[in-house]
Protein backbone atom coordinates (compact mmCIF):
# COMPACT_ATOMS: atom_id res chain seq x y z
CA UNK A 1 0.00 0.00 0.00
CA UNK A 2 1.72 3.40 -0.91
CA UNK A 3 0.28 6.74 0.05
CA UNK A 4 -1.05 8.46 -3.72
CA UNK A 5 -3.60 10.41 -5.42
CA UNK A 6 -5.75 12.64 -2.86
CA UNK A 7 -4.05 11.79 0.39
CA UNK A 8 -0.82 12.20 -1.46
CA UNK A 9 -1.67 15.45 -2.58
CA UNK A 10 -2.97 15.77 1.34
CA UNK A 11 0.23 15.72 2.28
CA UNK A 12 1.80 17.67 0.03
CA UNK A 13 -0.11 20.38 0.86
CA UNK A 14 0.43 19.96 4.61
CA UNK A 15 4.57 20.35 3.49
CA UNK A 16 3.51 23.58 2.20
CA UNK A 17 1.71 24.67 5.16
CA UNK A 18 4.58 23.32 7.38
CA UNK A 19 7.09 25.61 5.67
CA UNK A 20 4.49 28.55 6.18
CA UNK A 21 4.01 28.34 9.52
CA UNK A 22 8.25 28.80 10.25
CA UNK A 23 8.03 32.42 10.49
CA UNK A 24 11.56 34.32 10.03
CA UNK A 25 10.98 36.72 12.76
CA UNK A 26 10.75 33.80 15.17
CA UNK A 27 13.53 33.03 17.29
CA UNK A 28 15.63 30.07 16.31
CA UNK A 29 15.33 27.30 18.65
CA UNK A 30 18.09 26.09 20.27
CA UNK A 31 19.84 23.10 18.35
CA UNK A 32 18.53 19.63 20.29
CA UNK A 33 21.29 17.09 21.23
CA UNK A 34 19.90 14.49 23.78
CA UNK A 35 22.10 11.68 24.84
CA UNK A 36 19.70 9.00 23.20
CA UNK A 37 19.66 10.16 19.82
CA UNK A 38 21.93 9.51 17.05
CA UNK A 39 23.96 11.89 14.76
CA UNK A 40 21.32 11.50 11.76
CA UNK A 41 18.98 11.92 13.80
CA UNK A 42 19.89 15.08 15.88
CA UNK A 43 20.36 16.64 12.33
CA UNK A 44 16.79 15.91 11.11
CA UNK A 45 15.04 16.89 14.81
CA UNK A 46 17.29 20.05 13.91
CA UNK A 47 16.50 20.37 10.18
CA UNK A 48 12.84 19.84 11.28
CA UNK A 49 12.76 22.33 13.71
CA UNK A 50 14.20 24.94 11.46
CA UNK A 51 11.19 24.17 9.08
CA UNK A 52 13.53 22.60 6.15
CA UNK A 53 10.71 21.13 3.67
CA UNK A 54 12.98 19.12 1.97
CA UNK A 55 13.71 17.08 5.03
CA UNK A 56 10.22 17.06 5.88
CA UNK A 57 9.24 15.56 2.70
CA UNK A 58 11.91 13.06 2.86
CA UNK A 59 10.81 11.22 5.92
CA UNK A 60 6.65 11.78 4.23
CA UNK A 61 7.85 9.89 1.33
CA UNK A 62 10.71 7.00 3.41
CA UNK A 63 8.69 6.89 6.53
CA UNK A 64 4.55 6.88 5.33
CA UNK A 65 4.49 3.13 4.07
CA UNK A 66 5.77 1.93 7.06
CA UNK A 67 3.14 4.05 8.95
CA UNK A 68 0.41 2.73 6.87
CA UNK A 69 1.15 -0.81 7.55
CA UNK A 70 0.72 0.18 11.67
CA UNK A 71 -2.34 2.14 10.77
CA UNK A 72 -3.62 -0.13 8.56
CA UNK A 73 -3.56 -3.30 10.93
CA UNK A 74 -5.60 -1.73 13.40
CA UNK A 75 -8.15 0.34 10.98
CA UNK A 76 -10.46 -1.01 8.84
CA UNK A 77 -9.59 0.10 5.28
CA UNK A 78 -6.96 1.52 3.27
CA UNK A 79 -8.73 5.09 3.30
CA UNK A 80 -8.77 4.86 7.25
CA UNK A 81 -5.24 4.31 7.14
CA UNK A 82 -4.05 7.17 5.14
CA UNK A 83 -6.66 9.38 7.65
CA UNK A 84 -4.74 8.18 10.24
CA UNK A 85 -1.02 8.45 8.62
CA UNK A 86 -1.80 12.24 7.66
CA UNK A 87 -3.48 12.95 11.43
CA UNK A 88 0.03 11.03 12.88
CA UNK A 89 2.39 13.84 10.54
CA UNK A 90 0.12 16.41 11.87
CA UNK A 91 0.46 15.69 15.85
CA UNK A 92 4.14 14.47 15.08
CA UNK A 93 4.60 18.27 13.70
CA UNK A 94 2.75 19.68 16.42
CA UNK A 95 4.68 17.99 19.02
CA UNK A 96 8.08 18.22 17.65
CA UNK A 97 9.56 20.74 19.75
CA UNK A 98 8.45 18.79 23.32
CA UNK A 99 10.48 15.87 21.64
CA UNK A 100 12.99 14.27 24.16
CA UNK A 101 14.70 11.85 21.90
CA UNK A 102 13.71 8.87 24.29
CA UNK A 103 13.71 7.04 21.53
CA UNK A 104 13.82 7.19 18.07
CA UNK A 105 12.12 9.72 15.96
CA UNK A 106 10.96 7.08 13.84
CA UNK A 107 9.77 5.11 16.58
CA UNK A 108 8.24 8.78 17.74
CA UNK A 109 6.41 8.89 14.92
CA UNK A 110 4.77 5.16 14.52
CA UNK A 111 4.06 5.50 18.26
CA UNK A 112 1.62 8.27 17.35
CA UNK A 113 0.28 6.55 14.62
CA UNK A 114 -0.35 3.59 16.65
CA UNK A 115 -2.31 5.60 19.65
CA UNK A 116 -4.50 7.66 16.79
CA UNK A 117 -5.47 4.38 15.18
CA UNK A 118 -6.06 2.93 18.32
CA UNK A 119 -8.79 5.43 19.10
CA UNK A 120 -10.15 5.35 15.50
CA UNK A 121 -10.55 0.92 16.14
CA UNK A 122 -12.56 2.07 18.96
CA UNK A 123 -14.88 4.30 17.28
CA UNK A 124 -14.99 1.32 14.82
CA UNK A 125 -15.77 -1.28 16.44
CA UNK A 126 -12.46 -3.17 15.42
CA UNK A 127 -10.41 -4.94 17.98
CA UNK A 128 -6.86 -5.89 17.54
CA UNK A 129 -5.67 -9.97 16.77
CA UNK A 130 -2.54 -9.34 17.97
CA UNK A 131 -3.21 -11.14 21.18
CA UNK A 132 -3.63 -14.31 18.27
CA UNK A 133 0.03 -15.88 16.96
CA UNK A 134 -2.09 -17.46 14.56
CA UNK A 135 -2.11 -21.28 14.34
CA UNK A 136 -0.67 -23.17 16.90
CA UNK A 137 1.83 -26.59 16.25
CA UNK A 138 5.30 -26.74 14.90
CA UNK A 139 6.78 -24.05 12.59
CA UNK A 140 8.20 -26.87 10.52
CA UNK A 141 6.12 -30.41 9.87
CA UNK A 142 7.83 -33.29 11.95
CA UNK A 143 7.90 -34.92 9.26
CA UNK A 144 10.46 -33.44 7.52
CA UNK A 145 12.72 -34.50 10.47
CA UNK A 146 14.30 -37.90 11.28
CA UNK A 147 12.98 -40.06 14.56
CA UNK A 148 14.10 -41.36 17.23
CA UNK A 149 14.76 -45.58 15.19
CA UNK A 150 16.82 -43.84 12.22
CA UNK A 151 20.59 -42.87 11.76
CA UNK A 152 20.21 -39.16 12.83
CA UNK A 153 17.02 -38.43 14.99
CA UNK A 154 16.51 -34.70 14.89
CA UNK A 155 18.05 -34.25 11.85
CA UNK A 156 16.91 -33.29 8.58
CA UNK A 157 15.20 -36.31 6.20
CA UNK A 158 16.32 -33.84 2.85
CA UNK A 159 18.05 -30.43 3.68
CA UNK A 160 15.96 -27.47 2.52
CA UNK A 161 16.56 -26.19 -1.11
CA UNK A 162 19.33 -23.42 -0.65
CA UNK A 163 18.33 -19.56 -0.98
CA UNK A 164 20.57 -18.05 -3.71
CA UNK A 165 22.62 -15.52 -2.41
CA UNK A 166 22.11 -12.46 -4.70
CA UNK A 167 22.63 -8.59 -3.99
CA UNK A 168 19.43 -7.38 -2.87
CA UNK A 169 19.00 -5.12 -5.83
CA UNK A 170 18.78 -8.26 -7.60
CA UNK A 171 16.56 -10.28 -5.88
CA UNK A 172 14.12 -7.00 -5.84
CA UNK A 173 13.82 -7.11 -9.13
CA UNK A 174 12.93 -10.20 -9.50
CA UNK A 175 10.76 -13.18 -9.63
CA UNK A 176 11.62 -14.51 -6.29
CA UNK A 177 10.63 -10.95 -4.63
CA UNK A 178 7.38 -11.48 -6.09
CA UNK A 179 6.93 -15.53 -4.57
CA UNK A 180 8.30 -14.15 -1.02
CA UNK A 181 5.49 -11.51 -1.27
CA UNK A 182 2.56 -13.64 -1.80
CA UNK A 183 3.93 -16.44 0.63
CA UNK A 184 3.94 -13.21 3.25
CA UNK A 185 0.34 -11.81 2.45
CA UNK A 186 -0.91 -15.38 3.05
CA UNK A 187 0.08 -15.33 6.52
CA UNK A 188 -2.19 -14.58 8.99
CA UNK A 189 -2.71 -10.57 10.31
CA UNK A 190 -0.54 -10.64 12.92
CA UNK A 191 2.26 -12.80 11.69
CA UNK A 192 1.81 -10.70 8.23
CA UNK A 193 2.48 -7.40 10.38
CA UNK A 194 5.30 -8.62 12.47
CA UNK A 195 8.01 -10.23 9.46
CA UNK A 196 7.03 -6.95 7.56
CA UNK A 197 7.79 -4.47 10.15
CA UNK A 198 10.87 -6.29 10.73
CA UNK A 199 12.02 -8.25 7.94
CA UNK A 200 10.76 -4.96 5.35
CA UNK A 201 10.80 -1.69 7.37
CA UNK A 202 13.90 -2.77 9.27
CA UNK A 203 12.45 -2.01 12.48
CA UNK A 204 14.13 -3.55 15.49
CA UNK A 205 12.72 -5.93 17.94
CA UNK A 206 12.41 -3.42 20.88
CA UNK A 207 10.89 -0.53 17.75
CA UNK A 208 8.06 -3.55 16.97
CA UNK A 209 7.18 -4.37 20.60
CA UNK A 210 6.71 -0.62 21.52
CA UNK A 211 4.34 0.19 19.05
CA UNK A 212 2.55 -2.40 18.51
CA UNK A 213 2.26 -3.24 22.25
CA UNK A 214 2.88 -6.67 22.56
CA UNK A 215 5.69 -8.04 24.67
CA UNK A 216 9.12 -9.50 23.11
CA UNK A 217 8.13 -13.23 23.63
CA UNK A 218 4.95 -12.56 22.02
CA UNK A 219 7.12 -10.94 19.10
CA UNK A 220 9.56 -13.49 18.72
CA UNK A 221 6.36 -16.23 18.09
CA UNK A 222 5.11 -14.42 16.05
CA UNK A 223 8.07 -13.74 13.88
CA UNK A 224 9.77 -16.86 14.09
CA UNK A 225 5.76 -18.61 12.65
CA UNK A 226 6.11 -16.24 10.26
CA UNK A 227 9.33 -16.77 8.84
CA UNK A 228 9.27 -20.43 8.98
CA UNK A 229 5.88 -20.57 6.81
CA UNK A 230 7.55 -17.78 4.66
CA UNK A 231 10.31 -20.42 3.77
CA UNK A 232 7.96 -23.39 3.47
CA UNK A 233 6.07 -22.10 1.07
CA UNK A 234 8.89 -20.11 -1.37
CA UNK A 235 11.12 -23.77 -0.79
CA UNK A 236 9.42 -25.04 -3.51
CA UNK A 237 10.20 -22.22 -5.90
CA UNK A 238 14.27 -21.78 -5.33
CA UNK A 239 14.29 -25.82 -5.31
CA UNK A 240 12.86 -25.47 -9.00
CA UNK A 241 14.87 -22.92 -9.52
CA UNK A 242 18.41 -24.92 -8.46
CA UNK A 243 17.47 -27.97 -10.21
CA UNK A 244 17.28 -25.45 -13.54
Amino acid sequence: MVLSGPAHQALQLKNISFAASVNPSDPVPSPVRPPALSGPDIELVNALRRGDTAAFGRIVDEWSPTMLRVARYYVRSDASAEDVVQEAWVAALKGLQGFEGRSSLRTWALRIVANIARTLAIKEGRSSSLADPGPGGPAVARQRFQGPGEPHPGSWREAPAPWPSLPESQVLASEAYEVVREAVGTLPEAQRTVITLRDLDGLSSEEVCDVLGITAGHQRVLLHRARATVRTRVEPYFAARSRS
